[in-house]
């Protein structure tokens, strides 16, 4: 809970204008030798590392990766042309071209159906 004091001078700085509240922050930073940049981003540390770790939690979009494409290739681009859509030559190129992403941005159940079909074809596959 904040003192009386402080109370008071947040009061008097939440009637002020925004051209008022930067120019005491300036002179606050050079009366004091400090930056409140450094202050805001120390507070608001806790809280971003929090939103950090739920967002990573809530992950929604995922990318299939392909890191092997065994020994049928030919079955392999195959399944690569018909998740992807591509074309006999794009897909040919992006088998013989692993590691790489074989889709991006997509579901959580998309993605699995994906590396299935793949694993399917002969070929190793991750979600990531």
């Amino acid at each position: 809970m904040a003192s009386d004091k402080v109370t008071k001078v947040l009061d008097e700085v939440a009637s002020w204008t925004l051209l008022e509240v930067k120019e005491f922050i300036s002179a606050f930073e050079e009366k004091f030798d400090v930056k409140a940049q450094a202050a805001v981003a120390v507070a608001a540390a806790p809280g971003a590392g929090g939103g950090a770790a739920e967002a990573a939690a809530e992950k929604t979009e995922f990318d299939v990766e392909m890191t092997s494409f065994g020994d049928n290739k030919i079955n392999v681009i195959k399944a690569v042309r018909e998740v992807t859509s591509l074309g006999l030559a794009e897909a040919k190129k992006l088998v013989e071209g692993v590691p790489c992403k074989v889709k991006e941005k997509v579901s959580k159940a998309d993605a699995d159906a994906i590396v299935k079909k793949l694993a399917d074809a002969g070929a190793q596959a991750v979600v990531k």
